[in-house]
């Protein structure tokens, strides 16, 4: 199955099964931020789209889904650090990492540079969401300064990235009513 169908059957088993909307948004969500699986697997378009149902449907609550993403999303972060933090030595032996021998240390210094909002920062960049807090915990950031940017940067994306859908579903939704389609 390629990746669109199985976005795809996902946005139809969602469609069909609102009770697992968070369920489903929590584990898109946690993947989306796991050290490197999100570059195989962007989940995010996922999360763009059911935010488009929540909107279109009006029978899905909208912070029900978003704490589910934030929550998915901060875990998915922290279990990342977590690797980070216990297996730097291993980590930085592995793909990418073993092809880009300056990237902890650039990672260092941007940490150094920017500090939590680095955290911030990485969250709302594709390529980089799941590798920087992987190389958080690789360059030992201190942890209550990761969760502190951790939590709340997840609650604010999963915001971000839900409202953009749901404004399409409602504008959808009226354009249809509006025009009789």
């Amino acid at each position: 199955m390629e990746l669109k169908e199985t976005a795809d059957a996902i946005l139809a088993f969602v469609r069909d099964h609102q009770v697992w909307a968070a369920p489903i948004v929590f584990i898109l969500a946690f993947g989306e931020s796991l050290a490197f699986v999100s570059l195989i697997l962007p989940f995010w378009g996922i999360l763009v789209a059911i935010g488009t149902l929540i909107g279109a449907s009006g029978n899905l609550n909208f912070y029900t889904i978003m704490v589910a993403a934030a929550v998915g999303a901060a875990l998915g972060d922290w279990f990342s650090y977590w690797l980070g933090k216990h297996y730097h030595d291993q980590i930085a032996k592995m793909w990418p990492l073993s092809k880009y021998p300056d990237l902890l240390p650039k990672g260092k210094s941007f940490f150094d540079r920017f500090g939590a909002w680095a955290i911030v920062i990485g969250r709302f960049s594709g390529p980089l969401r799941a590798s920087v807090p992987l190389v958080a915990g690789a360059v030992q950031m201190p942890q209550p300064k990761f969760q502190l940017a951790n939590w709340s940067s997840a609650f604010l994306w999963a915001w971000v990235l839900l409202i953009a859908g749901d404004n399409v579903g409602q504008s959808m939704t009226w354009m249809m009513k509006k025009f009789g389609m």
